[in-house]
C-alpha cells in the first residue's frame, strides 16, 4: 500500500505522457493512464508459438500481444528508461510464470541475459529486474521461488538475412554457460520447475537458444514465460 502510494504521488508531482497510450496531462499510476492500467489488468495469460516454431522451443506463456498498452509500456521501460514501470510488468511477468509453473513445486526462474552493452545502455538488466519484481509476487501468492542466471550473453551478429535454422544457431553461439554453474547445482537452487523468462517472443530463435544451452548443461527447462508475443508471427492461445 505504501509504494502504492509513494508511486501515485511520484505521478503527480512529475507528470508525463502515459506509458501505454502516450496520452498527456492525465492522472498516472506507475506511468500509465487509468485506461490502460484497465487494459493491462484485463490481459489473460494463455500459450503461444511462433510460426514455424525453431528446434527446441519450449511450452511458452505470454501476457498478451505486442501491441497497444503493453507495447507502449514495454517500449517505456526498456528504451526510455522509465524504470519504475519495472514492478506493474513484473507482476504481469508473474501471471505468465503461474500459468506453466505448477503452485506445489519450488521454481526456478532465469531471465534471458542481456549483453554488457545493453546493461550499460538501459543502467542495468531490464530482465533480472523483471524477473526480481515477478519472484516476489510469486512468492507473495505463496510459490517457492529462487532466480538464478547461469548464463552469460555475447553480442550477436545482425540475423536479418538468416533463416530460421541460422537465426538459431547465431542465438545458440552468442550464448555462455556460467564457470559457477556447478556450484549452483551442489546449492540445490537448480532443482524445482525450471522458467525461463523474456520480455518479448518473435522467431522463438532467443529462448530455443536459451533452453539449447541449458539442457546441455542438464537442466531440465519445463516452459517459458513472455510478457509479449508478435502478432506477425501469430499465437494461438489454450493450444
Amino acid at each position: 500500500m505504501v509504494a502504492a502510494l509513494l508511486g501515485e504521488l511520484a505521478d503527480l508531482v512529475l507528470p508525463g505522457a502515459c506509458a501505454g497510450c502516450g496520452a498527456e496531462r492525465v492522472r498516472l499510476t506507475y506511468g500509465t493512464c487509468t485506461d490502460c492500467v484497465a487494459a493491462l489488468e484485463a490481459l489473460r495469460p494463455h500459450f503461444t508459438a511462433p510460426t514455424p516454431s525453431p528446434a527446441g522451443f519450449p511450452a511458452c506463456v505470454t501476457v498478451g500481444p505486442y501491441a497497444g498498452p503493453l507495447r507502449g509500456a514495454l517500449l517505456a521501460y526498456k528504451e526510455k528508461k522509465r524504470h519504475r514501470l519495472a514492478r506493474p510488468l513484473g507482476i504481469l511477468l508473474a501471471g505468465a510464470v503461474a500459468a506453466v509453473a505448477p503452485r506445489d513445486r519450488p521454481v526456478v526462474l532465469v531471465p534471458v541475459p542481456s549483453t554488457a552493452a545493453a546493461r550499460r545502455e538501459r543502467h542495468g538488466d531490464h530482465m533480472a529486474r523483471l524477473t526480481g519484481y515477478a519472484e516476489r509476487r510469486l512468492r507473495s501468492a505463496g510459490y517457492t521461488v529462487t532466480t538464478v542466471q547461469p548464463l552469460r550473453a555475447l553480442p550477436r551478429p545482425d540475423s536479418t538475412s538468416l533463416d530460421a535454422a541460422g537465426r538459431l544457431i547465431s542465438a545458440v553461439n552468442s550464448l555462455r554457460i556460467s564457470p559457477r554453474i556447478g556450484v549452483l547445482r551442489r546449492g540445490g537452487r537448480m532443482r524445482g520447475t525450471l522458467v525461463v523468462t523474456d520480455d518479448i517472443v518473435t522467431t522463438g530463435a532467443t529462448l530455443a537458444a536459451v533452453v539449447r544451452r541449458l539442457e546441455e548443461a542438464d537442466m531440465q527447462v519445463t516452459g517459458a514465460a513472455v510478457l509479449a508475443a508478435t502478432q506477425l508471427r501469430g499465437t494461438s492461445p489454450g493450444n
